[in-house]
């Protein structure tokens, strides 16, 4: 036939979909592409009921009244839309197809076309899609699920330690007021004070480890010099019922790491062996070297690292207890005896340092933590020389002194007041630049937080450094990370200050950076 021809060329053959024609509910025109999606030889397709590919065309609207619909329309072509419908292959298997249908007028008659896509990889990209959406959205719940327990063992310690603080600061102002108050219980008290407020300190320290935002002040050392300084506080730590073996090799290469954190790890590595060694046992800390293959560590490139291994004969770990035990604030301890932190904080400082740490462990066997740190040290030498002492007194420098919180900005101007420096103070960054902008005289120092509401104490030094470029700069903060460079090291030139600290230490750290 004339138009069989017509459709079968150019146009109808280079499509990508299925073509199929059908007159009166039966096929009289196919592309080739429809011989490779339903499987059928385009001679056996003529001829068949539309119904012999299209199982479901009566419940389909558009094409269960195609043979009623036949002379009901008017010349020309007419869309009817697009549907979704199941599709029989030759072999009797049913795939998922979306057809879009039109009407189109011939010499011959209205005829039905439809272009059918088969959506089988479509759905089965959607449904990957919803999955990977599922799964996202259970780490989201995981996530949220981490940080409520985070939150919520802050908060308990944290409230521990505050009820702590307000009682015996209670206490001292008690003793005070009383007729004939009682210096040496006003001292107990004030001690209790600050006893409590170091446990913070010390928490904080801890949290901001194992987030890897803590300031890294690195140092290339010798593991075993660094295990065998420390061996005294770990025998100290762990007890005389427990018997200490060190095992260091004998050839050991270089690490790079903050010296104070990797005392840290061994004594949180230390104390949990002890806690699981109630009635004695042995724990050994032995070093090697080790090389990595390209496949050897999922998460360490290839190359030479320091192995650190820590073993005990303790009680051992249960799977599930094995799954979470880098998790912060879990603990299988009792109430008050441990926060949760100390395998938290070991590996923030791992991997802060680049290493990786793994835990294996069986109920009655024991618990060896393997660490991994990268071998060698950077091409310069990041050590600092040891600080010599200064004196703390000032010579009636003018200091600029910014902090957003009242009473910590109160107690720095005293402090600094007291020891002979003129002291300016500003709640913010805006107010500091309002204040140096009319200061007639010199401004030796800017003492400014990291973190404050509108400007943070970079932009505030830069801008301030720009009009007054011999005023020197001392950060302080407890969370410095906007003044941190990679791995956790100050930025060069920065001096820092971390909070909280004490008279001598801010005295100190403003004296050096003056005669820096």
């Amino acid at each position: 036939m004339e138009w069989s021809e017509e459709l079968s060329s150019g146009l109808l053959q280079a499509a990508p979909d299925a073509i199929v024609v059908m007159d009166d509910g039966r096929i009289v025109l196919v592309n080739d592409r429809a011989e490779d999606v339903f499987g059928w030889p385009r001679g056996e397709m003529l001829g068949l009921p539309a119904d012999s590919l299209l199982p479901d065309a009566d419940r389909v609207p558009e094409l269960a009244g195609l043979r009623r619909e036949a002379d009901e329309r008017g010349p020309g072509t007419s869309l009817m839309g697009t549907v979704a419908l199941k599709v029989r292959r030759r072999n009797g298997t049913i795939f998922p197809a979306e057809a879009s249908l039109s009407r189109v007028q011939t010499p011959q008659g209205r005829l039905t076309v439809a272009v059918i896509r088969d959506m089988t990889e479509r759905q089965r990209l959607q449904a990957e899609a919803e999955r990977q959406r599922g799964e996202v959205q259970e780490h989201r719940n995981q996530r949220l699920e981490a940080l409520g327990q985070l939150a919520g063992g802050i908060a308990h310690d944290f409230n521990n330690m505050l009820g702590v603080i307000v009682n015996y600061a209670n206490f001292v102002i008690e003793e005070a007021e009383a007729p004939e108050p009682d210096l040496k219980a006003i001292a107990a008290d004030a001690r209790q004070v600050i006893r409590a407020g170091q446990r913070g300190t010390d928490l904080t320290h801890q949290l901001l480890k194992f987030a890897r935002r803590e300031v890294v002040r690195p140092q290339v050392l010798d593991l075993n010099e660094v295990i065998a300084d420390t061996e005294t506080m770990l025998r100290t730590s762990i007890g005389e019922h427990i018997t200490l073996i060190l095992r260091p090799a004998e050839q050991l290469p270089p690490v790079t790491c903050d010296p104070g954190q990797i005392e840290q790890l061994l004594v949180n590595l230390a104390v949990n062996a002890r806690d699981a060694m109630p009635a004695g046992g042995n724990l050994v800390i032995d070093t090697a070297c080790s090389r990595l293959g390209v496949d050897d560590h999922p998460d360490l490139a290839p190359g030479d690292y320091v192995r650190l291994r820590i073993s005990d004969s303790g009680q051992g770990m249960a799977p599930e207890v094995i799954e979470r035990a880098f998790e912060p604030f879990f603990t299988t301890k009792a109430s008050g005896e441990g926060t949760g932190l100390g395998l938290a904080t070991v590996y923030g400082i791992v991997t802060q340092a680049g290493g990786s740490v793994s835990l294996t462990s069986e109920p009655g066997l024991g618990t060896t933590v393997t660490i991994l740190l990268p071998a060698g040290a950077p091409e310069q030498d990041s050590a600092e020389p040891a600080p010599e002492p200064v004196g703390t007194a000032g010579h009636g420098e003018t200091l600029l002194v910014v902090e957003d919180e009242a009473a910590l900005r109160d107690v720095a101007g005293r402090i600094l007041s007291g020891a002979g420096y003129h002291v300016l103070t500003a709640d913010g960054g805006a107010q500091a630049l309002e204040l140096a902008a009319v200061h007639e005289g010199v401004i030796d120092l800017l003492v400014s937080d990291v973190v404050m509401p509108g400007m943070l104490g970079k932009e505030l030094a830069e801008r301030l450094v720009g009009v007054r470029p011999d005023t020197r700069v001392l950060y302080m903060s407890g969370y410095a990370q906007p003044v941190l460079a990679s791995q956790g090291t100050l930025e060069p030139g920065v001096a820092l200050l971390e909070k909280p600290f004490t008279a001598a230490a801010l005295l100190t750290a403003v004296r050096r950076r003056l005669d820096g």
